[in-house]
Parts: structure tokens; sequence; C-alpha cells
């Protein structure tokens, strides 16, 4: 997947929503820069300490969002950017207004890298994910049914507004499998929640411990991960 972005794109990223930098790591050691933008402190402090400890140098972490780009471009600079990325975030954003506030932020060549890691973990047809789907939903007492906008009507939505805006479009994807823990489980369940959103750490405990009775004490299993990227590309 990192190979596909870097070789449709070439050097320079900025990874909107980027988290702790799972995404943004990985492309800095491939790239001449990255810079990670989210709106969330704790998320950013993880991400710089991660840079830290891999001994990355040209990576650097901004705190904002998707509706700061216009003053990031005015910041940067126009044509500053090879590739804009957005890892597993875009159902926090306006899309529409997103793609087409990036285009002066671009390089020509450049474009928009947005990157599905895969059908939510509590979306899946393995008894794991059958497990934290019956939890999640004791925890917030009613059916679980998002799915991120991972599936076909949101990478349709993607689709659409990449094109109407101006993009090339083209979608790959990558499949691999994944080892994964009950923290694995309980980290990407609040990641996906806005932190407005987060039950308390007490509620949150209680949750891991609940699933982890679920699935009978078991701490190791594997996840078939189909990632999916919608590249738009300024030609």
């Amino acid at each position: 997947m990192i190979d596909t972005v870097v070789e449709a794109y070439g050097l320079g990223d900025a990874d909107l929503g980027c988290g702790t930098g799972q995404l943004s790591l990985p492309l800095a050691a491939r790239v001449g820069a990255v810079l990670g933008v989210d709106p969330e402190p704790d998320m950013l402090a993880l991400a710089r300490q991660a840079a830290q400890d891999a001994g990355s140098a040209n990576a650097a972490w901004l705190l904002g969002s998707d509706r700061d780009l216009p003053a990031l471009g005015r910041v940067l600079g126009t044509q500053a950017v090879g590739a804009l990325t957005v890892a597993v975030a875009i159902h926090f954003m306006d899309r529409d207004a997103l793609f087409a506030a990036a285009r002066p932020l671009l390089r020509p060549a450049g474009g928009i890298a947005v990157i599905t890691n895969g059908t939510p973990l509590w979306m899946q047809d393995a008894g794991w994910s059958r497990a934290l789907r019956g939890s999640l939903e004791r925890l917030i007492g009613q059916p679980v049914t998002a799915t991120c906008q991972t599936d076909e009507a949101g990478r349709r939505r993607n689709r659409e507004a990449l094109t109407a805006a101006g993009y090339r479009y083209v979608e790959s994807s990558v499949r691999y499998e994944a080892p994964l823990t009950i923290a694995d489980m309980v980290g990407g369940v609040f990641s996906a929640m806005s932190g407005d959103g987060l039950p308390s750490p007490q509620i949150r405990s209680t949750f891991a411990a609940d699933l982890r009775a679920d699935l009978d004490g078991q701490d190791s299993f594997t996840e078939q991960v189909h990632v999916r990227l919608q590249l738009g590309l300024l030609d």
C-alpha cells in the first residue's frame, strides 16, 4: 500500500487525521517529509513519541483538522505538497470541501489518497468480530451497523467527490493478514469515535474486561485485511 502511494505521487505528504502516525511514519521513511495533522492532542503526542522512537527526523505534527486546510495552504504555499492522505478518517470530514481546498496545495502530478484499512473490526465475518460487536452493542445499548463509510456506498461518495473536484480517479487494493489482540480491538473501536463521544476510562476498562470474557480469555487472533486505496490524481 505504501508502495502504491509513493509511486503515485512522489515526495512530500500531508496526512490528515493522522492519529498515532500509523500511516505517517511508514510514509516518512519513503518520502522527503511528512506533516501529520490531527484534532486530538493525545493522538499527536503518541505520534510524536513514535517518531522519536523510530529516529524519524522528517515528520512534523500539527493540531488541526480538514477545516484548517486553507490556512495550511497559506502557510506552506501553493503546490507545496506531493500528496494528501486520509486513512480511515474521511467519515469525520467534509469530503467535497476538502478535495476542493486541497487542489491549490498540491503540486502538479500530485493528488489525494483516501485509504480504507479493511472492514471495521466489529463488522467482519469471524467469531472474534461477532463477539466484539456484541460487547459494543451492550456498551452503547443499540445495534451496531456503522461502517465508518468503508462500504461500497462510502467508497462511491469518495469516488464521486474526487471526480467532481477535478481529479482523475484510480482505485487499487491490497490484501494481507494481521495479528490481532484484544487491546487492538479495543483501540480500534474507540479510535473510530470522536473525542467528545468517548466513554470514561472506567467504562472503557469494563468494556475490555467484558470482551475478554466473551472471547474466553483468548488474546491471539488473525484479521483478514482488505485495504482499498482511492487515488485522486492531478494530471
